[in-house]
């Protein structure tokens, strides 16, 4: 496989209406609406959605079932409910977990009322299915990930959220100028996303801000940053084990 590109182009959107509001979804994998047979998954990755919700609109209540969920925040205020009292308010950098196990209703709300509220989304197959459904959260400041991969959920990394999962999620901030290498093992692959910023270049090759890149079949991957860029890096294992 080596390195896959999709660039924004190629990447399923949908935009509609919420309670107070509107949404837009730029879905890489099958989800909802899309159906792909051509990118069912990644490896454990199921899903990598990134949405933007208008300021004030909710998400209402609804059932989570079967998955490991990593959500990253990137813009505005996120105010999160769920059925158990779990919630708060997250913001730009934060990190949320939630191992969903046989199930979990919850609400994802736009906090601000002058700023739109942008997350990352992620679903995993878990290791162990059918647990009880848990929530972890915390705010990460941006000196914390700046030229490093700084591990935001891991199975194996003490300073990280921990997931029921054979994957891991990274984040980092490169200067302009900056660079960062990733070492991976055999039988794993990397999901590259740039948030924001650039342009960059991965292992010499320009990539635009938005895109996904599957990375997979080499021991090692490059990310140079030609001016100030945002990441988000998984780390699968590429057989899936559910």
């Amino acid at each position: 496989m080596a390195i896959m590109l999709r660039r924004p182009g190629e990447i399923y959107q949908e935009s509609g209406h919420i309670d107070n509001g509107t949404f837009h979804g730029r879905w890489r994998f099958s989800s909802g609406g899309n159906y792909d047979v051509e990118y069912m998954h990644f490896g454990m990755l199921r899903v990598f959605n990134d949405d933007t919700l208008s300021p004030g609109a909710t998400w209402p209540l609804h059932l989570h079932g079967g998955n490991e969920a990593v959500t990253c925040y990137a813009a505005g205020e996120l105010r999160h409910a769920d059925e158990n009292g779990v919630g708060g308010i997250l913001r730009r950098g934060a990190v949320q977990h939630m191992t969903v196990g046989w199930g979990i209703r919850h609400s994802e709300i736009s906090n601000r009322s002058d700023e739109p509220m942008r997350f990352i989304q992620m679903w995993f197959f878990p290791l162990v299915p059918g647990l009880e459904p848990a929530v972890q959260q915390k705010q990460t400041a941006s000196e914390e990930r700046t030229g490093r991969w700084l591990p935001l959920v891991s199975n194996n990394r003490a300073e990280a959220l921990p997931i029921n999962a054979d994957d891991a999620v990274y984040a980092s901030l490169l200067p302009t100028g900056g660079r960062i290498s990733f070492a991976l093992e055999q039988g794993r692959g990397a999901y590259l996303y740039v948030l924001e910023g650039g342009p960059v270049a991965l292992d010499g090759e320009a990539i635009p801000a938005l895109p996904g890149a599957m990375i997979g079949g080499q021991p090692e991957f490059t990310v140079t940053a030609e001016d100030e860029a945002e990441f988000l890096l998984v780390e699968v294992a590429l057989e899936v084990k559910a």
